[in-house]
C-alpha cells in the first residue's frame, strides 16, 4: 500500500479521502505515539490546532480536536491561521503538538493534515509511520479526568504578527504593496504586518468564504495581482498561497518575480549583513541555472536537495545553513521560521527594496532566468529512470551539447507512473527541442510493451 504520509502531511479530497473518521484516527495515534516516546512525560500534554479557511476544515478540525482530547490531550484552537504561524505557535506557546489542516495551493475540495513537534518543525518520517501503523490499534481511553480539555486561543494573530514585524529592521515606510491573500489563511495576518512595518497596503483575496480559496488568486494565479499593482501604482506585489507558506511577487510594471529570483535577493542582502551562515543557500535540483550561476558569481555555494521544502529543511539542519527554498516559493528563513513563510518572505523582500532604495525589478536582475521547458512522459516503467544505459547516454550528450548554459534533469514522479524530463537552455526553441528529443528517448527506452 502507498504511504499514507506524503512530503507534506496526509493530503486528498476532503470527506472521501480526508474523512473525519481518519482526521479523528490520526489525532489519536499521534497522541499515543508522542506520549509513548516520553514526549508528555511529566506534565499534562497540550496540542494546538490552527486551519485555513475551507469548509472542510471546519468539521476536519473538530474531528482533530476530539481525537486528541479524547487520547487525554489538552488542546488550544488557534482558529484560521498561516501554517507557518501554527509552527511558530506550537513552540511560542510550549505546546506538546501543532496540527494545521489545509491543503495549500490546492483547491477547495481538498485538505491535509499536518503535524509540528513541540520546537515547530514537521515530525520526521519515522515518527508519521509509526502513528500510520497505529491507526485503528486496539487503546484504552483515559476517562474522569484524564481527558482532554478544549479552549479558544486569544490574541493569537496578535502574537504571531508581533513576532513577524519584529524581524525586520527596517521601515516599510514610502512602499506601496498590494498583497493578494488567496481568500486563504494569511488575510487578517498579512496586511496587518506589512501595515505595521510601514507600508501603504491594498489587498486582494481578502474575502474567504470557505470555497474560494486558491480560486483565480494568490500564488497560482497571479494575473489578479499584476492587475492590482499596476492599478495602484504599487511598487510590489505580494503573493500567499492558501496557507500562506509560500510567497512570489510582482514588479511595480507587473513582471512576475519568482522563489528563485526572490531567493537571490534575499540571499545577497543577507550576506550584506552577514546574516548568511557559511556564505551558502539550499535550494533543490529544481531551482533555475540561472541562479545557481549568479550565486555562484557572487561568491555563494548552493547546496542542491531533492524537491519538496522538508529535504531543503532536512539540509539546512544538517549544515548549519540558515536560508534555503524552492523556486515555488518556498523560503526558510531558520532564524526566524522553522517552515516556509510567506509572510515573512514578502517582509523581508519588501525590507530589501527599502533599505537598498532600488525597485524591485532592479533587484530581480541579479540573477537571469534561463529559459525551462518541462515535459512529462507518462505510461513508463519510471522505476528504471536512473538506470537505464541508453537514457543516460542520450541525456551525457544533450548535456554536452548545452555546455554551461544549460542542463537536463529527469525525475521519475514520486506518486505516478510517469518521468519529468526538464531541459535548461539559452534560447527556449533549444531548450524545446532538447526536451522533446529526451521525452522521445524517455517513451522509447521505458515505454511499457
Amino acid at each position: 500500500m502507498a504511504r499514507l504520509f506524503g512530503t507534506d502531511g496526509v493530503r486528498g479530497l476532503a470527506n472521501r479521502d480526508l474523512t473525519a473518521p481518519l482526521a479523528m484516527d490520526l489525532s489519536v495515534a499521534a497522541a499515543r505515539v508522542l506520549g509513548e516516546q516520553g514526549a508528555f512525560k511529566g506534565h499534562r500534554p497540550l496540542a494546538v490546532v490552527g486551519r485555513d479557511p475551507r469548509a472542510s476544515g471546519e468539521f476536519l478540525e473538530a474531528a482533530v480536536v476530539a481525537g486528541l482530547a479524547s487520547a487525554g490531550v489538552d488542546v488550544l484552537r488557534l482558529g484560521v491561521l498561516p501554517t507557518p504561524a501554527v509552527a511558530y505557535l506550537t513552540h511560542a506557546l510550549d505546546a506538546d503538538l501543532g496540527v494545521m489542516l489545509s491543503a495549500s495551493h490546492n483547491p477547495a475540495p481538498d485538505n491535509g493534515i499536518k503535524f509540528f513537534d513541540r520546537s515547530g518543525y514537521k515530525l520526521p518520517d519515522e515518527i508519521e509511520d509509526r502513528i500510520e501503523a497505529r491507526l485503528g490499534a486496539a487503546w484504552e481511553p483515559p476517562t474522569g479526568a484524564g481527558v482532554g480539555r478544549v479552549r479558544d486561543a486569544h490574541g493569537a494573530v496578535e502574537q504571531y504578527v508581533a513576532h513577524l514585524v519584529s524581524t525586520v529592521a527596517v521601515s516599510l515606510d514610502g512602499l506601496r504593496v498590494v498583497v493578494d491573500c488567496a481568500n486563504g489563511a494569511s488575510c487578517d495576518v498579512a496586511p496587518e504586518a506589512l501595515r505595521r512595518a510601514g507600508a501603504e497596503v491594498f489587498t486582494i483575496g481578502t474575502a474567504p468564504d470557505g470555497l474560494n480559496i486558491n480560486s483565480s488568486c494568490g500564488s497560482t494565479h497571479l494575473e489578479a495581482l499584476q492587475k492590482a499593482v499596476r492599478e495602484h501604482g504599487a511598487d510590489v506585489g505580494i503573493a500567499n498561497d492558501g496557507d500562506a507558506d509560500r510567497c512570489l511577487a510582482v514588479t511595480a510594471s507587473g513582471e512576475i518575480v519568482d522563489g528563485d529570483q526572490i531567493m537571490a535577493i534575499l540571499a545577497l542582502d543577507l550576506r550584506e549583513a552577514g546574516a548568511l551562515p557559511s556564505d551558502t543557500v539550499v535550494a533543490t535540483v529544481m531551482s533555475n541555472l540561472g541562479f545557481k550561476l549568479a550565486m555562484r558569481e557572487a561568491g555563494i555555494t548552493v547546496v542542491e536537495t531533492a524537491v519538496g521544502d522538508r529535504y531543503v529543511l532536512e539540509a539546512m539542519k544538517e549544515g548549519g545553513f540558515g536560508f534555503g527554498g524552492e523556486q515555488s516559493g518556498h523560503v526558510i528563513m531558520l532564524d526566524h521560521a522553522t517552515t516556509g513563510d510567506g509572510v515573512l518572505t514578502g517582509l523581508h523582500l519588501a525590507a530589501a527594496m527599502a533599505r537598498r532604495g532600488r525597485p524591485l525589478d532592479e533587484l530581480a536582475k541579479v540573477m537571469t532566468r534561463l529559459p525551462q521547458v518541462l515535459i512529462n512522459v507518462k505510461d513508463v516503467d519510471k522505476a528504471r529512470a536512473k538506470t537505464a544505459p541508453e537514457l543516460a547516454e542520450a541525456v551525457a550528450a544533450a548535456e554536452a551539447g548545452l555546455g554551461e548554459t544549460g542542463r537536463v534533469l529527469i525525475r521519475p514522479s514520486g506518486t505516478e507512473p510517469m518521468v519529468r524530463v526538464m531541459v535548461e537552455a539559452a534560447s527556449h526553441d533549444q531548450a524545446q527541442s532538447v526536451a522533446e528529443h529526451l521525452a522521445g528517448v524517455v517513451k522509447t527506452v521505458l515505454g511499457r510493451p
